[in-house]
């Protein structure tokens, strides 16, 4: 199970490009990013979650909206085979650098394709284990991109969307007060109508340095927001709370 076969050639990487929604974070600044990242869930609750539903190791994993593929040598260190797929061409190059440095028993594991969610470049029913963290953002409008997730997954294979929970944590409060119009409860209804489980986690940012923490709020939230967020909170990490939601393909 732990082959992903053949990645398949879906069409022109431009017409893919276009098709994606530009990212307001990672796209502009992946310096900074990667700087969140690294102060995302030091814990990692969320892989621990991952986890009680489904396990990876020996399989199949994709990763869609991998970005400069950070979490790729973490599926790839007991996956069977992972691939990262990201529209945005500067970032699978990063993606790709990346892995250049693994360690070859690492290395050889993981490949990285430049396609979009509407089109993945995997044959049906091929992979055991889909990952998108932050890459089906709201939800609502996400529909191709599931669909073609649900293509992909074998029987039995396990999808797994992780994004924010702004109903409740001091990061949800933040959320909500700089796009007021989002409706977090619409978000849940969007994937439950899909048929699609939940799991809560508790997570944090936690960065070395009270610059550090400003440089992300300030990546993440327009400037106004940014400015009163920082002159409320002190300190260098933030409580934040997420939704694993997760689909077990019948």
């Amino acid at each position: 199970m732990g082959d992903v076969g053949d990645v398949v050639n879906m069409g022109d990487v431009g017409d893919l490009h276009r098709l994606a929604i530009p990212s307001p974070n990672i796209w502009d600044d992946p310096d900074t990013y990667e700087l969140e990242n690294d102060g995302v869930d030091p814990e990692r609750a969320i892989e621990a979650a991952m986890r009680a539903v489904q396990d990876w190791s020996g399989l199949a994993v994709l990763d869609v909206g991998c970005g400069t593929g950070y979490h790729l040598p973490r599926f790839a260190q007991t996956a069977g085979h992972v691939v990262g797929v990201e529209p945005h061409p500067p970032l699978a190059h990063r993606a790709r650098e990346r892995v250049t440095l693994l360690p070859s028993e690492v290395r050889q594991r993981i490949e990285v394709v430049e396609a979009g969610a509407q089109q993945l470049p995997l044959a049906d029913a091929s992979v055991d284990v889909v990952h998108a963290r932050w890459a089906y953002f709201f939800g609502a409008g996400s529909e191709p991109g599931l669909d073609e997730v649900e293509r992909v997954l074998r029987p039995g294979g396990v999808a797994f969307v992780i994004d924010n929970d702004a109903t409740r944590s001091t990061f949800g409060g933040w959320f909500r007060r700089a796009w007021p119009t989002y409706d977090p409860l619409a978000v849940q209804r969007f994937w439950r109508r899909r048929g699609w489980e939940r799991t809560e986690v508790d997570i944090r940012w936690s960065h070395r340095t009270r610059a550090d923490l400003e440089r992300v709020v300030r990546l993440e939230f327009a400037p106004a927001a940014a400015d009163a967020i920082l002159a409320e909170h002190e300190g260098t990490e933030v409580d934040y709370a997420v939704n694993l939601w997760w689909h077990r393909r019948g």
